[in-house]
């Protein structure tokens, strides 16, 4: 057994096998997983540059357009589009293309900000929960039954009536409850990867439960933490915009997509294109995200969790070096 631990912990004086292992895993393709079919990349790539022009149109008009969101000019009331205003202006004068790209832009901030911290919560407490087991994973899952008892719109409306409408009072809202999905994804995933093979030999060469956990398990859950991570973005945007559209959210004059629509709203009738605009703006940042969400799960197998990084059938050398250290752990007690 001496011999097994000290094979284990003499890990600087093995560079040279380190090396060999790594590149028998390359060669055996498990660093990259299993790749996207051409199909999906094609998909993947026209999905990616739409999205891309919608980000720079977020981030560069808000910044270096000539007419700003909230100046207002009664003698351009309602135009129509020209080379001048783009998407035209609203009842008070005001450049429709700098208000929508500037509600585009709080819309991304929302989105990103709440899906990063949703992400690391969940991860974190799913990640525990499934590893740990027993009363730490009751206490942590029954916390979260609790918490996402309540719609998530219910926590985002109470704070924004008591710390006041804006940005971070939504941000904050959605992570209340937001966080809960993901945690109950990656705990399933970890139950089920900490019961193979190679969660069993790492546990047998006597690596710390964090290393396993961090280095090795989380590692093959990226599939379907990386596809609720994308779902989760679409999703607090359309919260953004939907409370901001029934007049709880973001307030005028400050200009957010779901503000945009209920002003036009009272004359989508003489003047549709107010609406127009802002709506394909929103629904093209939506059906994108959810888009490039459905391909990466198609192709990553997160519907049934049946993909891994590592896939030990193919690593014979491993699995030989693996199952003699093991014998060899036996034989010395």
């Amino acid at each position: 057994m001496g011999n097994f631990i000290f094979h284990f912990r003499g890990r600087r004086a093995e560079t040279a096998s380190q090396k060999q292992e790594k590149s028998e895993y390359r060669k055996a393709g498990v660093y990259g997983g299993s790749r996207l079919s051409r199909k999906a990349r094609r998909k993947l790539l026209v999905y990616g540059i739409i999205l891309g022009v919608w980000v720079l149109l977020a981030v560069l008009v808000p910044l270096f357009w000539p007419f700003s969101y909230s100046e207002q000019n009664g003698d351009i009331r309602n135009q129509a589009f020209s080379l001048t205003h783009w998407f035209g202006t609203d009842r008070f004068g005001r450049d429709l293309f700098a208000r929508v790209w500037y509600g585009a832009g709080i819309s991304l901030l929302v989105g990103i900000s709440s899906t990063l911290i949703n992400g690391i919560l969940g991860i974190l407490a799913g990640a525990f929960s499934g590893w740990l087991g027993g009363a730490a994973d009751m206490v942590l899952m029954r916390i979260g039954d609790v918490i996402s008892s309540i719609p998530s719109m219910i926590y985002v409306i109470l704070i924004m009536l008591v710390a006041g409408s804006g940005p971070g009072s939504i941000i904050l809202g959605l992570c209340v409850a937001g966080w809960v999905d993901m945690a109950r994804i990656v705990r399933g995933e970890i139950l089920r990867l900490k019961e193979t093979d190679y969660a069993c030999a790492a546990k047998m060469e006597g690596l710390s439960s964090m290393r396993i956990l961090f280095r090795h398990l989380l590692p093959n859950a990226a599939g379907p933490i990386l596809v609720n991570l994308i779902f989760l973005i679409p999703q607090a945007i359309f919260t953004e915009s939907f409370l901001s559209f029934l007049g709880v959210g973001i307030a005028a004059p400050a200009a957010s997509l779901g503000t945009i629509i209920q002003e036009a709203r009272s004359q989508m009738v003489l003047y549709p294109w107010q609406m127009a605009c802002p709506l394909v703006v929103l629904c093209v940042m939506l059906l994108c995200l959810n888009a490039v969400g459905s391909v990466l799960e198609d192709q990553t197998g997160s519907a049934g969790g049946n993909r891994t990084l590592y896939h030990w059938d193919k690593i014979p050398a491993e699995k030989n070096r693996t199952a003699g250290r093991m014998t060899e752990g036996r034989g010395s007690k």
